[in-house]
């Protein structure tokens, strides 16, 4: 029995805390497929194509098992479309817990055969997210150690290119 897993998020951009779970997470499955979310109600920095490209390179040495894939609509829908038998979420901290058990009981609900699998971040990236990187950046601050590589320098060429307000 192959087991296929989920990791999705919006992943604007992909964190060291993202990336811990995806490569612990590999090494559960024997198929795991990050999930982009195009999510309409979010206005991303990075255009979905970009987020895609940039997780590759940063997964890149998990293995051809690890892929990558832009979707949108149910996670549940990206599960089955993708054989997957478990969901994988990360929790930083007790605060994500509350978001992240109403979306596990909500999946659950729409499909009971697939399950929720928590990874709980290193603790050196228990304080990283997508939105606190994207400010440190914006006002000149060292994201280096929130962010891999290929992410932070994507995102310093990104602020480039955008006028400060």
């Amino acid at each position: 029995m192959t087991r296929v897993a989920v990791f999705p998020g919006s992943f604007d951009p992909m964190t060291n805390a993202h990336l811990d779970v995806a490569r612990r997470a590999s090494g559960l499955f024997d198929r795991l497929v990050i999930g982009v979310l195009n999510n309409p109600k979010k206005e991303p920095l990075f255009a979905i194509g970009e987020r895609v490209a940039l997780i590759e390179r940063c997964v890149a040495d998990l293995g051809e098992h690890v892929s990558v894939v832009a979707f949108d609509g149910l996670t549940v829908d990206f599960a089955r479309a993708h054989a997957a038998g478990f969901i994988v979420r990360g929790l930083r901290a007790v605060s994500d817990f509350e978001a992240e058990l109403q979306m596990a009981l909500t999946n659950r609900k729409l499909a009971p055969a697939i399950d929720t699998t928590f990874l709980m971040t290193a603790l050196e990236y228990g304080y990283v997210s997508s939105s606190l990187a994207k400010e440190v950046a914006r006002f000149g601050g060292d994201v280096t150690p929130m962010l891999p590589g290929p992410v932070a320098e994507a995102l310093a060429d990104r602020l480039r290119m955008t006028p400060r307000v």
